[in-house]
């Protein structure tokens, strides 16, 4: 069974197998978690994304997907990326949001991850609602067939926190 455990702070500084990314599909960078990923974590995760866009992902990774590259400068093996939806008032994306979590873990399955730091993904600039981000997060990684030992949702303020811990109970 998977523990899940709750942490206030900066994703970039866990040590854990892998964290995960709320990337864009560009896979190059971007604001938020992913700037600060790729910030901390130095060149060597940018070279490996240039390499899966040169290859397999030459449009992008496609929303609800997930991709491993390595962590660079990071504490950790594995950076896992995953592109959340934008949230929508006028469309259901929650399936979309929950595939990001299921992939991700199939993903640390394939690497034998046995620790894996989550951000709240699709929450920030994608203005997904962060109580249905946080119960969507926690409802999948329940429900996901996954040999991980620990999920932690690494939160980066406290009503992040709170919406998380509200679920976990």
């Amino acid at each position: 069974m998977t523990t899940i455990t709750l942490v206030r702070g900066d994703i970039t500084r866990e040590s854990v197998d892998a964290i995960v990314n709320a990337a864009n599909s560009s896979l190059l960078g971007g604001g938020g978690v992913d700037g600060a990923i790729h910030r901390r974590g130095g060149p060597a995760i940018l070279d490996d994304c240039r390499k899966l866009r040169a290859s397999q992902y030459g449009k992008g990774l496609p929303t609800g997907q997930a991709v491993a590259t390595t962590a660079g400068d990071l504490d950790a093996r594995w950076v896992i990326h995953t592109v959340g939806p934008v949230w929508s008032a006028s469309e259901d994306r929650s399936q979309l949001l929950a595939s990001c979590y299921r992939e991700s873990l199939r993903v640390a399955d394939e690497l034998g991850a046995r620790t894996v730091a989550f951000p709240a993904v699709s929450t920030g600039i994608y203005g997904w609602p962060i109580d249905d981000g946080a119960r969507i997060a926690v409802e999948t990684v329940r429900a996901a067939d996954t040999a991980v030992e620990e999920v932690r949702f690494v939160l980066f303020d406290e009503r992040a926190y709170e919406a998380f811990a509200a679920r976990v109970g």
